[in-house]
């Protein structure tokens, strides 16, 4: 089993990001009296004077129809023990009268409040809504509105209206304690993936990914893994094998080598060939970590065939306790092993020279370079592996992959990644994984795959101050 992938899909709120409107009321305006009677006047006789240049007016002021709603509403819901479903008829009144901007924010404000008294989200979100609406939000407060009213619709799983506000929260820089840019960024990503807009959130990651890349920015694990596991869960592919080597080059743990291997091996039905370049890697990267994976890495490569590497795993196994010499199938084959060894060692320099000569055939061409490869003399594999790949009948992408491994033997890096590049068909997930070892061997940055064109992120942002 592999430890990262849950099969429970993480929630658009994965990030632990707690309900900002419990506590979060905002202050709704108070309308002078004398002030606002002042404005009404001098509305109603510009309304006189000229009714359509009043339509264009700064959207200011309150109406004498929005102050005749709003004041009582305003006076009875102050009132301790209110009852918020008696006032509900006032409110849907007050509703189509928040023309202005000052009315807008004025009766949004008293909107959200009351719905934060009676727990209504619904009221809550309508009225954040009407607030930033009004362009009367102060500039330092449009990201926590935003943010909220993200939040809100998100609660509601109206994730098309969720994105916008969080998208607005983004653009105006929201952070607080707990709540950095980036968390935004990949909640934006897991709204994609709540609403199953699966590309469009595998896009808008990678973007995020590479817009972080580009400023220099580290990019947190959770990122990558989120990544992989929602490709995982919906076997979307190659996207995943995309994620498990970005997730691996930039963080390659024994586990995380060993997670990447499983989600190759769970997502595919591999023959005894590909197992065995598979666990090759794995070997390489410590990710033989159960007794199960050294019995299908000795039961693929064979001990009547590869003597010496069924041999050394077997030793390795045992070494680190994995390997239980009680188990009978890995004490048969080392007995096998160490019986064939001494033989085929001194067969080699005769399939040297067969494989050698001008008239080698295929066969006896490729068995050269699995010898030899086995045997860890990388240099005489590359040379037979190359040379089969001229050879008519030869399966390219295996020979590609064991070619390339060859050379990351050798240490030519560059080389290695041209091979495993050509590989194709079932192989071309297990050449994914050895590209990301090559790059991890030589100290390759590797950028997010550039994806097609879809939603943007924000680029990352200093936090708000306050």
């Amino acid at each position: 089993m592999i430890s990262l992938l849950s099969r429970k899909r993480a929630s658009s709120l994965a990030l632990a990001i707690a309900m900002a409107t419990g506590s979060a009321v905002v202050g709704t305006a108070v309308i002078p009296a004398e002030a606002s009677a002042q404005r009404s006047r001098d509305r109603d006789r510009e309304r006189d004077r000229d009714s359509e240049s009043a339509a264009e007016d700064d959207g200011g002021g309150y109406s004498a129809e929005f102050r005749a709603a709003y004041a009582p509403l305003d006076e009875a819901l102050k009132v301790e023990g209110v009852d918020i479903n008696a006032l509900r008829p006032q409110i849907d009144a007050l509703i189509p009268l928040l023309v202005t901007n000052d009315e807008k924010i004025a009766g949004g404000g008293l909107i959200f409040n009351t719905g934060i008294t009676a727990s209504d989200r619904s009221l809550q979100l309508q009225g954040m809504e009407i607030m930033l609406a009004s362009d009367k939000v102060p500039v330092e407060q449009t990201g926590r509105y935003n943010f909220i009213a993200y939040q809100l619709a998100n609660e509601r799983d109206d994730h098309a209206k969720a994105r916008r506000y969080l998208q607005g929260a983004i653009d105006n820089n929201f952070s607080s304690d707990n709540i950095s840019p980036p968390d935004l960024q990949i909640a934006m990503a897991e709204s994609f993936f709540a609403s199953n807009s699966l590309t469009e959130g595998f896009q808008y990651l990678e973007r995020a990914i590479s817009g972080r890349k580009a400023q220099g920015l580290a990019v947190d694990e959770q990122w990558y893994r989120r990544g992989l596991t929602v490709a995982y869960e919906n076997e979307v592919v190659p996207t995943v094998y995309d994620f498990a080597s970005l997730w691996i080059s930039e963080f390659p743990s024994a586990d995380n080598w060993r997670d990447a291997v499983n989600v190759t091996r769970n997502l595919n039905t591999f023959q005894g060939p590909e197992i065995l370049d598979l666990f090759r890697l794995g070997r390489r990267v410590g990710a033989l970590q159960d007794e199960s994976d050294y019995d299908y890495y000795v039961e693929s490569a064979d001990p009547r065939r590869l003597p010496k590497e069924v041999k050394d795993v077997i030793d390795e196994g045992y070494a680190s306790g994995v390997v239980s010499r009680d188990n009978l199938f890995i004490a048969e084959a080392l007995e096998i092993a160490n019986g064939r060894i001494s033989a085929d060692r001194a067969d080699l320099p005769a399939l040297d020279r067969d494989a050698s000569a001008s008239g080698a055939g295929l066969r006896t061409v490729y068995a050269a370079g699995n010898a030899f490869l086995s045997y860890d003399d990388y240099a005489k594999a590359a040379t037979f592996f190359q040379r089969a790949l001229g050879m008519p009948g030869v399966d390219t992408s295996e020979a590609m992959t064991r070619l390339g491994i060859a050379q990351v033997g050798l240490g030519d890096y560059s080389a290695a990644r041209a091979s495993f590049e050509q590989v194709q068909g079932s192989r071309l997930p297990i050449a994914k994984l050895w590209i990301a070892y090559t790059n991890q061997l030589e100290g390759v940055t590797v950028p997010a795959p550039a994806p097609a064109p879809g939603p943007t992120p924000a680029p990352a942002a200093e936090p708000v101050a306050g």
